[in-house]
Order: structure tokens, then C-alpha cells, then sequence
């Protein structure tokens, strides 16, 4: 294999990955704090040409930006997927390939439990499961409780209000989750 080779799928893969965190932040409401970011690495990168140290800088920032991007709790890999709330479904919706989740918003992170007993089985075994958690040191503060119906369907998670549900805490979670997409499917990340 050739160097301009070696330098050109170096040159790819840089540019994939910057186009794939472009996506990204072009989703999240901090779009404005890494555009210019952005824009610089994309221009480094077009007048890089075949010099490979020029190609591994911007690469090396790039990894950096999205170094800094996942501290602050978003999982990349989620880019594409979108969040759709879609009112309340009942028991029916299993035949639709729903299944069941009970989400709990802690003061610190998001807890979530799915199985296929009913969602006040599922409430309770994820009350006890972080309750043994909690006697190890970790102090927990539950905001809400939410009884859900879920669905992941290629680019989309779609989460519904259950018949336990109640409508003022459905539009909450709805709420939160509408205003960063992104963070709140990273929290969900198995589900997504």
C-alpha cells in the first residue's frame, strides 16, 4: 500500500467522523459553542491535502470535542435516533411490538426498568433494585415516576403514557425530554 493511500483513507475517515459530529451538535441547543469549532476542522482538514500530521491534528481535536461531549453525558452513537412522545397507549399496544418500562427521574440520573409483568410490578421491583443500591452509600432523590409503553423503531424511540400514567406527568417528562432530545436518549441508551 502507498503512502498517498495510507494519508487518503486517513484523510476519510477524518472526514466522516467530522461530518458524523457535525450531525450531531447540529442537534443539541450548544450548536452555537462548537460551530466555529467545527467549521475550523472542516477547513484545516480541506487545506491539509496529503500531509498526514496536519489530517491526525484535526483528528486529535475532533476526538476531543466529542472527548467533551460525552462528559457532559451524550452518547454520540445516538446522533440519528429521535425521540417521539406519542400520547398513551393501553394493553392492546403489545400487539404492536410496544413493551412496558417504568422510568424514574432522579435529582442525579434517570432509572429504567422494562419487563413483561405490569408497570406497578416493574415500579416495584425497580424501587427495591435501587434501594439496595442506595444502603451501599448512594443517597437517591426520585423527582418522578413515569409508567410507560416504549418502541424502537429504526431512528426513532418512541415512548407513550400507560393507563397508570397520569396526563400532568406524562407532559412533564415530555417536557424535559423535548428539550434535549439527545441527553435524554443518552440516558436511555438501552432502550434506544
Amino acid at each position: 500500500m502507498k503512502i498517498t493511500e495510507l494519508v487518503s483513507d486517513h484523510f476519510g475517515d477524518v472526514w466522516k467522523l467530522l461530518s458524523e459530529t457535525n450531525l450531531f451538535i447540529s442537534r443539541i441547543d450548544e450548536i452555537s459553542q462548537y460551530q466555529t469549532q467545527i467549521q475550523n476542522m472542516r477547513r484545516e482538514l480541506q487545506h491539509a491535502g496529503n500531509i498526514r500530521d496536519r489530517i491526525l491534528e484535526v483528528r486529535t481535536s475532533l476526538i476531543e470535542l466529542r472527548k467533551n461531549l460525552r462528559m457532559q453525558g451524550y452518547d454520540l452513537s445516538l446522533g440519528r435516533m429521535n425521540l417521539v412522545f406519542d400520547g398513551f397507549r393501553h394493553d392492546d399496544s403489545m400487539a404492536k411490538g410496544f413493551k412496558r418500562v417504568v422510568l424514574f427521574l432522579g435529582d442525579r440520573d434517570l432509572y429504567w426498568l422494562t419487563g413483561t409483568d405490569n408497570h406497578i410490578a416493574l415500579e416495584a421491583y425497580l424501587e427495591q433494585k435501587l434501594y439496595k443500591s442506595e444502603s451501599t452509600g448512594k443517597s437517591l432523590r426520585i423527582l418522578g415516576k413515569h409508567y410507560l409503553w416504549y418502541l424502537r423503531r429504526k431512528t426513532e424511540l418512541i415512548l407513550s403514557g400507560a393507563a397508570t400514567e397520569r396526563k400532568e406527568d406524562y407532559e412533564r417528562l415530555k417536557a424535559i425530554g423535548e428539550a434535549k432530545p439527545l441527553l435524554f436518549l443518552s440516558k436511555l441508551k438501552g432502550l434506544a
